[in-house]
Formats: structure tokens, C-alpha cells, sequence
């Protein structure tokens, strides 16, 4: 006789978003994401996504899955937003990474 758990998408995952008005550079935010795809450090983060401004004032955009991320160009838009789903995420590490 085996036991069936059906587990809802909020039971085993964390979101942590925000928004920002901070302006990342292109390397510091690289930094931030090899770190979030091929790391524990935040947790075990299973997609990110996002767009800051950058220093420049261009906008980056990017897109995060385990072990892969791109940033690009983005559309400027009126404050930054992050979001990241994983389990385990360790917000605090998070805001500090993401200077929040």
C-alpha cells in the first residue's frame, strides 16, 4: 500500500521578489547570477528573472535557470523588479546581493 502526497507549487516553492531602484553594472550583476545558477550560496534557486537599471542608464534584463542565465537589453521600465523561485532561499544573502 503506497501513500500518495500531492504537494501544491507553494508548498515546495519560495518566491522572493522586489523591486529596486538601484543601478547594477553589467559585471556586478553577472557576478550575482553565476552565483544564483551555479551555487547553493541563495539556495537552490530553480529559475530567476528580471530588470534592473543599469549605471549607464540602459536596462538589463535577465533570465535564470540552474546552471544557465542571460542578461540583454531590456526596455526601460520605472523601477527594477527581481524574482526568484527556488527552495530554501536564503533572502537575507538575497537582498544583500542584490543590494536591497
Amino acid at each position: 500500500h503506497h501513500e500518495h502526497h500531492h504537494h501544491h507549487a507553494d508548498e515546495v516553492f519560495t518566491s522572493w521578489g522586489t523591486e529596486t531602484a538601484h543601478l547594477y553594472d553589467r559585471q556586478e550583476l553577472e557576478a550575482v547570477l553565476k552565483d544564483l545558477a551555479e551555487t547553493a550560496t541563495y539556495g537552490t534557486v530553480l529559475r530567476a528573472k528580471g530588470i534592473v537599471a543599469a549605471a549607464d542608464g540602459s536596462w538589463l534584463e535577465f533570465d535564470l535557470v540552474p546552471m544557465e542565465y542571460q542578461i540583454r537589453a531590456g526596455q526601460p521600465d520605472y523601477t527594477g523588479k527581481l524574482c526568484v523561485i527556488g527552495t530554501d532561499l536564503a533572502e537575507d544573502a538575497l537582498k544583500k546581493a542584490f543590494h536591497i
